[in-house]
């Protein structure tokens, strides 16, 4: 009789312990208010947010049906400490979804590709690049600066975002340039996989920036520094240094940190800028044989295109109260016509997305359905997630 009353006394100490861990576990709600689901949307969760001391065990499992989320930690400042948590989770239209916050193990971290990738390119002079599943983009350093300033052929002189038109979803950054390792030129050529064909010259290509004084538009040279900050499945990042440079007069201090996020056509430029108060951040405009189209309420750009028997588009949307309008600006000198957006610099920062579709990825069908992704993702930026701590 005694040894049930002891074997009783552990079994309700059992049912206790678990209903007091049930009780730890934090939860969040994730609302989302806007008229349509979403699903490519990163939530960035802090360690003071979920005050834990300890990013690398945490994770996120659906409350509902037990699933855990694919997520990524990321060390912003490079001291070595896991500063956020992202994750991308499924929201319908004018609805939330409750997450646990639950420790985890490595071995039960749910895997996924890393199709957010991004890296400095020392074998093809001193490129940076980046991409997604959708897009991918590259920007020059500044031995391809000098090797332009001391006549050395192969040299790019540019602050300009280039694009890398790509077709597939899976990564192509280092499959292109071993390609072009072994045959210069090699990624020009039209592939299964897509083609680098999109000139940038001196334009600002994809979201490059200037500063503008009187009617003329005046830029930085190639980056001169870099930093990897992550790449993962869900982002990749990384941070570019500017010299000063001028513009008319003004001293301008630029440094800016890049990113892009799975499932997304954009990437995110934080511009750290100091000298003007205002920028303009451009898309070259080609054989100027396109079309330029903007909305001042939803705050984009936009440049529809021909390009080598495909169509190409283009554009930057900002958040409001940072987009106070766009221009174009048409010239008979070579890669400096663009289509602009003007920004607004609030504490030396401005933030803003650029990006682009390409006709052969099949993404888009028409400018229409393009002109519509741009309405929505405006939204999307000026109405993020919601995110509620349930301690």
């Amino acid at each position: 009789m005694k040894r049930n009353k002891i074997l009783a006394g552990i079994f309700c100490a059992a049912i206790l312990s678990s209903c007091n861990q049930k009780e730890d576990i934090k939860s969040i709600v994730v609302k989302n208010t806007l008229d349509f689901e979403k699903t490519f949307e990163t939530v960035e969760l802090s360690k003071a947010f979920l005050n834990v001391t300890d990013l690398t065990t945490v994770g996120i499992r659906d409350a509902k049906d037990g699933t855990l989320q694919v997520t990524q930690t990321v060390d912003n400042d490079g001291d070595g400490t896991m500063d956020e948590i992202l994750f991308q989770p499924k929201i319908a239209a004018n609805s939330e979804k409750t997450f646990e916050i639950v420790t985890i193990t490595e071995a039960e971290q749910p895997k996924a590709e890393e199709l957010c990738y991004s890296r400095f390119v020392p074998e093809r002079t001193d490129d940076y690049t980046w991409e997604n599943n959708k897009v991918a983009f590259r920007v020059y350093g500044p031995v391809a600066q000098k090797m332009i300033e001391d006549g050395t052929p192969g040299g790019t002189l540019s602050s300009g975002v280039d694009a890398w038109l790509k077709k597939v979803e899976y990564p192509i950054i280092n499959n292109w340039y071993k390609k072009n390792a072994i045959k210069p030129g090699a990624y020009h050529e039209a592939s299964p996989e897509g083609r680098d064909n999109f000139h940038v010259g001196v334009s600002r290509g994809v979201g490059g920036i200037a500063v503008k004084a009187d009617t003329t538009y005046y830029f930085s040279k190639n980056y001169t520094q870099w930093r990897t900050i992550t790449t993962g499945p869900l982002r990749t990042s990384f941070h570019l240094e500017y010299a000063n440079w001028g513009a008319n007069g003004k001293l301008i201090k630029e440094s800016k940190t890049i990113s892009l996020d799975l499932g997304n056509n954009f990437s995110k430029f934080t511009t750290s800028i100091e000298g003007t108060d205002t920028i303009y951040a451009g898309l070259t405009l080609h054989e100027k044989d396109g079309k330029v189209t903007g909305s001042d309420d939803n705050g984009w750009v936009s440049y529809w295109q021909p390009h080598f028997e495909t169509e190409l588009a283009t554009a930057i949307v900002a958040p409001k109260g940072t987009f106070l309008g766009y221009e174009t600006y048409d010239t008979e000198q070579k890669d400096l016509s663009n289509a602009y957006a003007e920004l607004k610099v609030t504490n030396n920062e401005v933030v803003y997305y650029a990006g682009f579709t390409w006709s052969e990825s099949n993404q888009f069908k028409n400018s229409q359905e393009w002109e519509a992704y741009l309405d929505m993702f405006s939204k999307q930026i000026n109405t993020p997630l919601e995110v509620v701590l349930n301690k």
